[in-house]
């Protein structure tokens, strides 16, 4: 009986794949005609044909699959077509493809395996996220939300110390409130004054305008909208102090001149950045909330 390429089709004597023709290891049975295996066909005498074998129904048993191996290096070869593609040897055999070791090639490895070359990542990453969370670290140092580089000095200028001014500057307006209108120094406001203001003073000495940023990006313990009014002492000279609290009067003053009521209240928390311009002004955005 005939057998062909489940494949390809072509025909063969024997069960004895793999193919001549595509090289496949799965053979099955010729279709028999009907009118041969009713016993109707040319040279038949009308009666079933005793040595045939009877057409299976269903799945045809395709036996052992074999491929071509080299036996220098073992590499296998679908069909025989020496030499072989890795070592060039000009004879390949015929062999039954195995499965040995396939259970252990798929086996998958756990999420640990994995992760464990990434584990010192995590934990620096876990430790960052940390940081900002509980507020140690503020986010106002990342970029973008810090305050923008600008010119001039922004912690000191003249020997004195431009941070302590901003403090003094909250203490003098403090003198001016009823007790019950008094205000917390808010470091996150501060911070939001600062990346304002110092945004201010490169828009008027680098002809630049760089985008503000919003007040919801600093580490701020308002539930109120923050607002931010900036003021400029031109007529003054830092030179001409002889400590912070002299600078901050004058400063405080200039708020206190501007904005009247608003300083003194209808607020909770306020923050202070000064800022001197390379041409001397004092600069100084005054937020609160």
């Amino acid at each position: 009986m005939n057998w062909r390429c489940t494949r390809c089709g072509k025909p063969h004597a024997e069960n004895d794949p793999p193919c001549d023709d595509c090289g496949h290891n799965s053979f099955e049975k010729a279709v028999v005609r009907v009118d041969e295996e009713n016993g109707s066909g040319p040279g038949s005498d009308g009666a079933p044909d005793a040595d045939r074998e009877p057409i299976p129904s269903g799945t045809v048993e395709t036996g052992p699959d074999y491929v071509w191996a080299c036996p220098n290096c073992g590499r296998e070869h679908v069909r025989n077509t020496p030499p072989c593609s890795r070592c060039g040897n000009p004879d390949l055999e015929r062999v039954e493809q195995t499965y040995e070791g396939l259970e252990r090639d798929l086996d998958t490895p756990s999420w640990f395996e994995v992760a464990k070359p990434y584990l010192p990542i995590f934990v620096v990453i876990g430790v960052i996220v940390a940081l900002f969370a509980t507020g140690i670290v503020s986010p106002t140092i990342l970029p973008g939300i810090g305050p923008p580089d600008a010119p001039g000095q922004g912690s000191e200028a003249s020997g004195l110390d431009l941070e302590a001014v901003d403090r003094a500057v909250h203490d003098r307006l403090e003198e001016e409130r009823e007790p019950a209108d008094r205000r917390t120094y808010d470091d996150g406001l501060a911070a939001y004054a600062e990346s304002e203001n110092r945004r201010l003073v490169v828009r008027d000495f680098e002809d630049r305008n760089p985008d503000g940023a919003s007040a919801d990006e600093f580490d701020h313990d308002c539930e109120a909208p923050v607002h931010g009014v900036p003021t400029v002492l031109t007529a003054i000279s830092v030179d001409d102090y002889a400590d912070e609290s002299g600078l901050a009067e004058d400063i405080a003053s200039a708020l206190l001149s501007q904005y009247g009521d608003d300083m003194r209240t209808g607020f909770d928390a306020e923050g202070v950045d000064v800022h001197v311009a390379p041409n001397g002004d004092v600069y100084t955005v005054y937020a609160a909330c």
